[in-house]
Formats: C-alpha cells, structure tokens, sequence
C-alpha cells in the first residue's frame, strides 16, 4: 500500500547514540535519539557473568554494538526519520545489508497496516573507506575493534523458550540427543517457567526494558505496531551466549515461517514471520561470522519441520499438556492481557487446535483449551482466514496454508472430529477437497543452518 507518506509525523533524523555495559551489574544501556528527544532501553542479564577472556570480552562488545542497531528498529518506527546516524558503530557493506533488509522486511506488516511506502526510505550506508573499486572489505583492512574474533566455546546450547509447542519439542530433541541446553527466555512471563519446570531445567530470564519515552511518543500519535521480535531477541542471546559461555544459540523456528503472509497491492510479499525466517536465520550468520566470531553458531532447530511434524511430537509430550500455551495473549511487556493460558478467539489458539486435534480426541483438546473450537460457529471466519479461503492468512506465527488446508481434509475422515461444526463446514470447499496430504515427517531436503556436530548427534539419536 502505498496510502500515507509519512505526512507531518516524519522525523528528521533517527541517532544511536551509544551502548554500554555494566558488568557489575548484568545491566546493558542502548541510546537512542529522534529529533533530539532522547530514548534509552536496558537489558539486564542475570547474575551479572563477566568472561576471563579477553577474546570473549571484545566479541561480547561486537555482539553488543549489533543488538543496538538490531533494537533501534523498535524506536526508528516511531517517527521513521528521513536520515540514519549510526553514530560511533562501523558500518560494511555486509552489515548495511543485512539492516536495510531486516529494517524493510520487518516493518513489512507494519507499514502495511499503517498504509505507508517504506520503499526507498531506509538507508544505513556504509561508513568504512575503501579502496577504490574494492568488492569487498578485507578483514585485515577493519579496525581492531570490527574484526570477528576466534572463540572455543563450550558445545553446549542456549535455548531460545517461548512456552509453546514448538520451544519445547526443541528442548527435548536436543536432550533425548545428548546436547548440553539451557533454556533461556526474554520477559518474566510466568508460564515459560511454569513450562521450564515441568522439563526440570533452571531458567534463564533476561529482562528487556523499553524506553518510556517511547510509550509517550505513541500516546502523542507516532506511529506504532510490529516489529521483528525474534531479531532482537536472536541479538539478546547472542549476547548471552558470549557471557554465559555457550557456543550453539537454538531457536524453534519450523519451515512455515518461510511462508509470506499476503503480497501487497504492488505485489510485494509481507510476511509476519519474516525474522523466523530463513533468509533472516542465514543472513544474520553471516553477519555474526564476520563481525562477532565463528566459534558461534546461530541456528534453528527445527527448519526442516512443519507445524503439523512438531505437534505429532509434542501430542506425546503429555506432561507438558497442560502448562503451555501457544497464545500470545500471554505474552506482552506489560503481562498476560487474559485469564487462563488460551483466549479461544485468535489465530493461534485456532490453529493449534487444528493441528492437536490430528492427535488428540476432543475431550483431550478441551482438557488443554478449555474449548471446542472446531465446534464453535463464530470460529468458522478465523479457520477460514487459516486456510487462506476469502481472506489473506492472519498477521501471526501460525502454519502454512496448505497445512491448514490439509489438516481440515484429515478430520473430515476421522470420526471423532468430522461432524464438528468448522470441519463438517469447510471439507466441502474445493481448495480442502484438492488439498496434498500431511506432512508428518521432518523434510530430509529442506533447507537448514543446523550445524554438522549437532546433526550428527541428532542422526545417532
């Protein structure tokens, strides 16, 4: 859409204006400014580690500087400025790249809903002389500071949880196969460490905390809505990994976040899910291997999987059954927003009931849900918009439409689950009645940043 172009709401020039660690403290400061009007986020890591390394040390400091150009996107949005000052952070090509594309591509939906033209609009230029007709910037030619450094981290795996299906099934895959975890999260939300618990596994919170200026801003009328959480997030525990000595950062990113969302009316694809993505997953790899070190690999674990794969796994995972949630209702800065661990009413609690119901009888789902909604006529439109009948898919982490479309053609043959009321309905559509079958193994041939050692110790398991 290219709707409103910014109008009397343009900032003139968005700043980073530092980041600083306190290791005393545990606490990191990101600095920002927009238009004089100065923002600045912390991030607390718990216990305060401080690595003996010197080598660790610097590459914690690149990891730093990374997540404050990584952060900033959460407050450039607010007043989308003409200009971009990266203040003391050095800039190549390969990291100009890398945050043009994540601050377009994450922003994707944002502007959408905002009816807003970002083309064109976002320029992070490089700021590293180079020599004339030079393709690219020799490591040997960085300052100091900018090099990637060589690490020997312990093989040992920082795992991203986000008291769903998906984070937990990644947790077990990786400790049935005889990998080191850690499970770590971003906020305090009670329910991924009621999860973490039912795993017997300590729980790392990290706690982020935006600027208040921010929430000023968007009461004022600036512009607001989605940002690539994942991104910064995946920046976070880049930084986690460093200080608490972990040399694999895991998330349960599966195949359908590949998947756009809608293509816009100049046929450009948004898609929610783009910092879930593999394009993401290997363009930010790269950019760790150059300006951080090599010695960590950044990768998720279930790639090759689709939703429908993981919940076959997580349907035999009954201890887990009834502490999870994958609502994100849940999950916001200031706490859960509902009662209970589902709202019943949005895209992600129906497309986890599609895909459990697969496995489960109904009155197992209810004992998970607290609901049948594929029961529920009010629930038809939403099942509707999962199946990309009449509507684009919804502006959420759910699965692919064609494993919506497929799980909507397998009830309509089970007996426990044909005579419900969304399924009795929709088996009729002939986009469910022509849809492929499911998919219930991981994909051998998919595409994937998984490590060779970590493969390796998955094959043998």
């Amino acid at each position: 859409m290219a709707g409103n172009r910014y109008k009397n709401k343009q900032a003139n020039c968005f700043s980073f204006t530092g980041c600083h660690y306190d290791a005393a403290s545990g606490v990191a400061t990101l600095s920002y400014d927009v238009d004089g009007r100065a923002l600045q986020e912390t991030i607390t890591f718990p216990w305060a580690p401080w690595p003996v390394d010197a080598s660790r040390q610097a590459a914690f400091f690149q990891a730093l500087e990374l997540l404050h150009l990584i952060a900033g996107i959460s407050y450039y949005k607010a007043g989308l400025a003409q200009r971009i000052d990266p203040g003391d952070s050095r800039i190549d090509e390969t990291l100009a790249g890398f945050l043009n594309e994540l601050y377009v591509q994450g922003l994707g939906e944002f502007a959408y809903i905002n009816q807003l033209d970002l083309s064109g609009k976002i320029n992070f230029e490089v700021n590293i002389d180079r020599a004339p007709g030079a393709k690219g910037l020799d490591q040997a030619t960085l300052p100091t500071g900018s090099r990637p450094h060589s690490l020997d981290l312990p093989e040992r795996a920082l795992v991203a949880m986000g008291g769903g299906k998906d984070s937990l099934v990644c947790l077990q895959i990786l400790r049935d196969a005889g990998v080191e975890v850690q499970p770590v999260c971003v906020g305090g939300s009670a329910l991924i460490g009621d999860t973490v618990k039912v795993a017997g596994l300590p729980l790392i919170c990290i706690q982020r905390e935006l600027s208040t200026e921010l929430a000023v801003m968007n009461a004022s009328g600036a512009w607001n809505g989605h940002v690539p959480v994942t991104a910064i997030n995946s920046a976070i525990l880049l930084c986690a990994g460093l200080l608490f000595g972990h040399r694999y950062i895991v998330f349960a990113n599966e195949s359908s976040a590949n998947e756009a969302t809608l293509k816009n009316d100049d046929g450009i694809e948004i898609n929610h899910q783009y910092s879930k993505s593999l394009a993401f997953e290997q363009a930010f790899r790269t950019v760790i291997a150059q300006h951080v070190s090599s010695g960590i690999e950044y990768f998720s674990l279930l790639r090759p999987f689709s939703e429908i794969a993981i919940t076959r796994q997580f349907a035999e995972m009954s201890e887990f059954h009834t502490v999870f949630s994958s609502c994100n209702r849940n999950f916001h800065q200031d706490g859960s927003h509902i009662e209970g661990r589902w709202c019943q009413a949005c895209p992600k609690c129906r497309f986890a009931a599609l895909a459990l119901a697969v496995f489960l009888s109904p009155p197992q789902l209810i004992a998970i849900q607290g609901a049948d909604l594929l029961d529920q006529e009010q629930q038809l439109q939403g099942f509707k918009a999962l199946c990309g009948l009449g509507e684009h898919k919804p502006f959420e982490c759910v699965g692919s439409i064609a494993e919506s479309r497929a799980a909507i053609k397998f009830l309509a043959i089970s007996p426990h689950w044909r005579h419900k009321y969304v399924i009795s309905v929709l088996a009729q559509h002939p986009e469910i009645r022509q849809s492929g079958e499911l998919e219930l193994q991981a994909d051998s041939k998919a595409q994937h940043c998984i490590p060779t050692k970590v493969m390796a110790k998955l094959n043998a398991f």
